[in-house]
């Protein structure tokens, strides 16, 4: 069931701008309806990137590091299993060991052995490496029962994280997090990977001022080198790309189409069958971080970093051939999910008395896999447009669940409100403003869902729950062309919180067919001109027999084929005119 939008324009300053007369049209109206209004705040070099010194405790976390590498103590890295998490390790590992650092190795927790984050229990595994320092990276902030455990056994804790912290923090030796209390660092989104590059850039800081490398008569490495680890964790871990954000993505994607990329990255490109010259933050979202998450999801995330740690061309692709078997059968199991899901919404539906929607769904199936909800929750979450909670089954009467989320309802902060309200409820949550994270009892799920649902109808207004698709507006036959679509490809980068630009229309319909089982192939005719447009995931068997005319909010993107470039709309909403 796909719940038609309202098409809203964005709108555009235009007398609040001081863009170059010779930039393209339509650029210009792109870059103003997402508020730049100078030149400095598209220009994605490095000397525009914020400071580290801002950063709360930067300066206790850089000695803490840079005390343990001077004396050559051991230091135990503990990641996350997202994509955030592996690229978070990878550079914290590559770095510290360029930098001199001996004995330095890493640990990921298994998502279905021992859940999330710096856990008691992964604390007693680590324990085992003899560690005297541990690193949290991409996680930590929520971690008060494992940073005790960890001093317990006379271990210190550096925590770098990016999630929201509850309103204590643990006890940890330091603590970088550009979110929590206190800290006056502009940029609120960097992704896990930003802040350990961030702390990397202040411990080189720190490393070289000592006059460390001159001792050690090493060289001082050039941190940029790590931004292609640094870009796709940001782009994978779907944060907003402010403009520091911006920067980091753009000039780690320019790295990669240099050639530069490590060989993991590159392997990942090959298998996904992108160019590397050509890449872009939609190839980077869409082909490569989702072979690098395939490994936490079924698996163990050490296959990723390890991908991502290779030196060589050979090893790299073997581990990455791995990820791309792991996505294969990712893919396959979610298939599977949401045929059952898709049962259960027409269930849902079929119970309603207006035949709708819940205000907020929550599913659960005994066949659900833990590793996939979260995605099958973002999936019914855009095709509803309803927040959504997916459980799986984990162990001890225990349901783990995914939760997605709508613009208007910061859902970690609705779960915080539903733990104060209903304190036997959840065991614990954590997460951000649009994904979150839950542990509640398989006896509480039906209990959960009804109060989840009257909470989100107290929270949002009815029409947050109206699906909106903001367009830049109509194209003009000419511009319907591969000169501006390769303008606006390399614009971006473009992510979350700078969306690419999306325009809308109504098309003459020539030809319509199903390709790849379920993806739509149109030509359209404007005014004249024949324009490809592929609808992907879209298929046409509810549609009249004939329709002449159609309703696209789409992208315009650059088509290569056997060798030639074309303009190609790749659609995004797809509706025959039927007037």
């Amino acid at each position: 069931m796909q719940t038609r939008p309202e098409i809203i324009q964005r709108e555009c300053d235009t007398g609040n701008h001081v863009l170059p007369d010779n930039m393209h049209p339509v650029l210009r109206r792109v870059y103003m309806a997402r508020g730049v209004a100078a030149v400095t705040e598209i220009e994605n070099t490095l000397s525009h990137m914020l400071d580290y010194s801002s950063l709360k405790d930067i300066e206790v976390a850089t000695r803490l590091l840079a005390q343990h590498i001077e004396q050559d103590c051991r230091i135990l890295v503990i990641g996350d299993y997202d994509a955030d998490g592996a690229t978070s390790c990878a550079l914290a590992m590559k770095v510290m060991r360029a930098m001199g650092a001996q004995n330095v190795s890493y640990l990921v927790p298994n998502r279905f052995d021992y859940g999330y984050g710096l856990t008691p229990e992964i604390v007693d595994v680590a324990r085992s490496y003899q560690p005297e320092l541990i690193i949290t990276v991409d996680n930590g902030i929520a971690s008060f029962e494992g940073v005790e455990r960890a001093h317990q056994y006379g271990i210190k804790v550096l925590i770098t994280d990016h999630h929201l912290p509850a309103a204590s923090l643990p006890a940890a030796d330091a603590i970088v997090n550009p979110n929590q209390p206190g800290d006056a660092f502009k940029s609120k989104n960097l992704a896990g990977v930003g802040v350990v590059f961030y702390l990397m850039t202040a411990l080189r800081a720190s490393l070289r001022d000592s006059g460390w490398f001159a001792k050690t008569n090493r060289v001082i490495p050039n941190l940029a080198e790590y931004l292609d680890l640094v870009a796709l964790g940001t782009i994978a871990d779907v944060v907003k790309l402010d403009h520091n954000n911006r920067i980091l993505v753009a000039q780690g994607l320019a790295r990669i189409r240099a050639g530069l990329a490590c060989p993991g990255i590159q392997a990942l490109l090959t298998l996904a069958g992108r160019d590397y010259r050509q890449v872009t933050s939609m190839d980077m979202g869409f082909f490569v971080g989702p072979r690098l998450n395939a490994a936490g999801r079924l698996d163990d995330m050490r296959v990723g970093i390890e991908c991502l740690l290779a030196e060589s061309e050979t090893v790299a692709l073997e581990k990455a051939r791995v990820l791309d078997q792991f996505n294969r059968e990712r893919r396959q199991i979610e298939q599977e999910m949401r045929e059952q899901a898709s049962t259960q919404l027409d269930r849902l539906m079929s119970v309603s008395e207006a035949d709708q929607l819940p205000t907020a769904i929550c599913l659960y199936d005994e066949s659900f896999h833990e590793g996939v909800i979260g995605i099958l929750a973002g999936r019914i979450k855009e095709q509803t447009h309803r927040p959504t909670v997916v459980f799986a089954r984990a162990d001890n009467g225990m349901l783990k669940g995914s939760a997605r989320s709508i613009p208007g309802l910061h859902i970690r902060d609705a779960l915080d409100r539903l733990a104060t309200t209903h304190p036997e409820m959840l065991q614990k949550f954590g997460g951000h403003a649009m994904a979150a994270g839950l542990s509640i009892q398989a006896k509480h799920f039906s209990a959960f869902g009804q109060l989840f649902s009257e909470m989100v109808r107290e929270l949002v207004d009815e029409d947050a729950l109206q699906k909106v698709i903001h367009s830049d507006g109509a194209l003009d036959s000419q511009d319907l062309s591969l000169q501006v679509a390769e303008i606006l490809r390399d614009a971006g980068p473009w992510g979350q919180g700078f969306p690419q630009p999306v325009f809308d229309g109504r098309f003459k319909l020539l030809q319509r067919r199903i390709v790849g089982n379920d993806h739509l192939k149109m030509v359209l005719n404007v005014e004249g001109k024949y324009v490809d447009a592929i609808a992907f995931r879209t298929t046409d068997e509810d549609w009249p027999e004939t329709v002449d005319e159609v309703k696209l909010v789409y992208r315009l993107d650059v088509n290569e084929f056997n060798g030639q470039r074309t303009a190609q709309l790749v659609v995004e909403y797809v509706e025959p005119v039927t007037d």
